[in-house]
């Protein structure tokens, strides 16, 4: 009975604190904060952000805000932060032209948790720098490079797991080339075996990186701590191993990401750490597989859904097919041509956004919309509050590839890759590879889901709850 006292007594403590600090900060920034409800002390609306996604369903969490507070901005409080979300285009134009300005990236504290050796600067510090310095390897004649590589691995990939199946599980699969393609760019490793060793501990990185952070066995925090602990492992061995390899020429200082951060030394003369390099090495192999990753499989699902859709897919990409020599690689005439396919793909994106949004963080106190945002809130912005809005996207729940022709959606409502100065700088990468991989995927194969209503969880992207099992039906030679 004490104790239930003693918790109650702390939560009328807490409840009046957070009252003042409302309070505080409505007189410190001089104006009405937007309308919202910041839910539980501590946890906010967290649970119900996250369980929104886990029931298929994310857009329910900023849709029933926008509906009875503002379809414009409102107020909640998100993984241990007070928040603001913005919502619509106009909110997307703010905070992408606003960008250094008066707001910033921002990431929970679980980012820099599980990647301990950037906190003696930030994350967001190791992000800027990475940011200068991957437009060398994003830029058209570095792209077209990989062309050629990404289709021998596709081919492998479709090759020994896909063909010879009656069935297949399709999230896996996608993953598994996707997840091989980033390891040979970025760090030249090609033999499916070592890719094999990163793959699951990738997985459980990938899935405790955004979640409440308390780190218990047992909890996806958790386990995300471990499995980085054992990839930064692998990667310093990787590194050391390319140091060898670089100073007896048997490696090239051009050939991937891993040779650049070597051998390329700050304003100061400095050369980066090996841990902070397998810091860096690790986002980029996380960013450069994982929302690909979710595209591929779900670009599977629409295409089973629907046929007339898949034969606009299958005809142009047999026209490429069937111009090309026996052994011929793709290339970037070919990849202009899938025209139809991007415009596929772009709905599947629109649809099933592996970004469902981000954070920012206000650096001044500012007005937005007639509201007062205080500085150091989050800000967060939301792709399905555009993607699903039939204000923008008429009859938003119907799969319609005509929308991305000619000119195509109005600025600031398609945002799958964000967009200003923070726009994924590698957006063109994965267009190539989702492209590649719809080329070798439908020249081979039709098929039909195994589990027609399957649940679709959003954690932290969009996954078929069992994986998209299909069957396959090979094309008769």
């Amino acid at each position: 009975m004490e104790f239930f006292y003693v918790s109650l007594l702390s939560l009328f403590v807490l409840l009046v604190s957070l009252s003042l600090h409302f309070l505080f900060y409505k007189s410190k920034s001089g104006g009405t904060l937007p309308p919202g409800k910041t839910g539980w002390p501590v946890v906010g609306e967290s649970l119900e952000f996250l369980s929104t996604g886990w029931k298929g369903h994310p857009e329910k969490f900023i849709f029933d805000r926008m509906a009875k507070y503002s379809s414009q901005v409102f107020r909640t409080s998100l993984l241990g932060e007070q928040a603001a979300v913005f919502c619509g285009a106009a909110g997307n134009k703010f905070l992408f032209s606003n960008e250094n300005k008066l707001v910033q990236a921002w990431w929970p504290s679980s980012v820099n948790k599980v990647f301990p050796s950037s906190t003696q600067t930030s994350s967001k510090e190791e992000a800027i720098k990475m940011r200068k310095m991957l437009p060398n390897f994003f830029k058209p004649e570095a792209l077209q490079r990989y062309i050629g590589i990404m289709d021998v691995i596709a081919n492998r990939h479709f090759a020994s797991s896909w063909e010879n199946n009656d069935q297949v599980v399709v999230f896996p699969l996608s993953k598994r080339f996707t997840f091989w393609l980033a390891c040979r760019i970025f760090v030249s490793i090609e033999d499916p075996n070592h890719v094999a060793k990163f793959a699951d501990p990738f997985d459980l990185l990938a899935s405790g990186l955004i979640s409440i952070p308390i780190d218990l066995p047992g909890t996806p925090f958790h386990r995300a701590i471990k499995a980085s602990n054992f990839i930064r492992k692998e990667l310093v061995r990787i590194i050391k191993q390319r140091k060898v390899d670089l100073a007896e020429g048997k490696a090239s200082p051009t050939q991937d990401i891993l040779s650049h951060m070597l051998l390329t030394s700050d304003e100061n003369g400095k050369f980066m750490a090996e841990l902070d390099i397998a810091d860096k090495i690790l986002g980029l192999l996380i960013g450069g597989h994982d929302t690909a990753s979710s595209a591929c499989c779900f670009i599977v699902k629409y295409l089973a859904e629907l046929p007339e859709v898949y034969e606009g897919v299958y005809k142009e990409q047999m026209e490429i097919a069937n111009s090309k020599a026996p052994g011929e690689l793709l290339n970037w005439e070919d990849i202009q041509k899938m025209k139809y396919s991007w415009n596929v793909a772009c709905e599947v994106l629109r649809l099933a956004p592996p970004l469902q949004g981000a954070f920012r963080e206000a650096l001044t106190d500012f007005m937005y919309n007639g509201f007062s945002i205080p500085k150091g809130w989050k800000i967060y912005w939301s792709a399905n509050s555009t993607h699903r809005n039939p204000e923008f996207f008429p009859e938003p729940l119907k799969f319609d590839p005509s929308r991305f022709e000619g000119s195509g959606p109005a600025p600031y409502t398609f945002v799958p890759f964000g967009g200003g100065p923070r726009m994924c700088p590698g957006k063109e990468y994965a267009r190539l590879e989702i492209l590649v991989f719809m080329h070798h995927l439908v020249k081979r194969f039709r098929w039909e889901k195994l589990i027609p209503d399957e649940k679709i969880v959003v954690n932290p992207m969009p996954i078929p709850e069992k994986g998209l099992p299909v069957r396959l039906y090979p094309h008769k030679a």
